[in-house]
């Protein structure tokens, strides 16, 4: 069955994925502020939309993928937004990783005006994107999850259903401080074993396969020589970038500060990367914080 599907957002991660949706045979009506990318979208075989209205209006599902929750609800809530001019019965998806909060009250807005909705952020990086093998932590009704599933799976590799509106969030969020704590621990183990004269290939071949092991060690390597994919090997081109992973940290910590969790670690990861990206890293991958913590950022 093919849909006419919305796409708000049509940058590194967004237009890629719009692109998997035109592939599979969808008609897919974009929308992005910047005319470069709208273009990008056309050239591959999708459609301009003229504007969020427009968009709505005609489409079946509607995807978005924006920076941040204030972007979000504008696009969703706000006048000559979305909710004001979709259909009712619309699937309305997030992909934004955004904060729990502002994902649950969109979310109960769309409800209000008859629309299922799920925030569903994803994990995978530009790479999967384009090779629509993400991952999809999914929060929602039951029905809405059942309803987003076809497309989701057009775009990614693994879909899980998390749990209720905001879920999809609250999983992005924890998994992405889990991300940030082992790979600052993982440059540490690196920068104190060159210290200490120890080979880091040797360092990668014990750790790999002893206590120590774990995907920022095994998939992501810091440092450049044993894991030849990382981009440790290509002067830390993103991949994920720094300034990323920092906007991912200080929504763990707004989500832990309002719901009374202690987080130590996820506060200390927060705070080193703010320096990492304060003191050039921010456009560099988040492997790179190792220079940082080496005194060669």
């Amino acid at each position: 069955m093919t849909s006419t599907v919305g796409f708000i957002g049509l940058g590194n991660m967004g237009g890629p994925m719009a692109i998997n949706l035109v592939k599979a045979g969808h008609r897919v009506l974009g929308f992005d502020l910047s005319e470069a990318a709208m273009s990008a979208h056309a050239d591959a075989g999708g459609e301009k939309a003229t504007g969020v209205a427009q968009m709505a209006a005609e489409a079946d599902v509607i995807v978005t993928m924006l920076p941040a929750g204030k972007h979000v609800r504008q696009i969703y809530m706000g006048e000559g937004g979305i909710l004001e001019n979709a259909k009712p019965g619309t699937l309305l998806i997030d992909s934004s990783t955004i904060d729990v909060d502002s994902a649950r009250a969109v979310i109960a807005a769309a409800s209000d005006k008859g629309m299922p909705m799920v925030d569903a952020p994803v994990s995978g990086g530009v790479a999967g994107a384009a090779g629509g093998t993400l991952t999809f932590m999914v929060g929602g009704a039951d029905e809405a999850f059942e309803a987003a599933l076809p497309y989701l799976d057009v775009m990614g590799k693994t879909i899980v259903h998390a749990g209720g509106a905001g879920n999809g969030q609250a999983a992005k969020i924890c998994n992405n401080m889990i991300l940030g704590i082992s790979m600052i621990a993982v440059s540490e183990a690196f920068v104190l074993a060159e210290r200490l004269g120890l080979d880091a290939q040797k360092l990668f071949d014990i750790s790999s396969t002893a206590s120590g092991q774990c995907w920022s060690l095994t998939s992501y390597c810091p440092v450049p020589g044993p894991l030849p994919s990382s981009p440790a090997n290509r002067d830390y081109q993103p991949g994920f970038a720094a300034e990323m992973m920092l906007k991912d940290l200080k929504l763990a910590q707004e989500a832990a500060s309002s719901s009374g969790a202690a987080t130590p670690l996820g506060a200390e990861a927060a705070s080193l990367y703010s320096l990492f990206c304060n003191s050039g890293g921010q456009g560099q991958d988040f492997s790179g914080i190792v220079k940082f913590l080496r005194g060669t950022s």
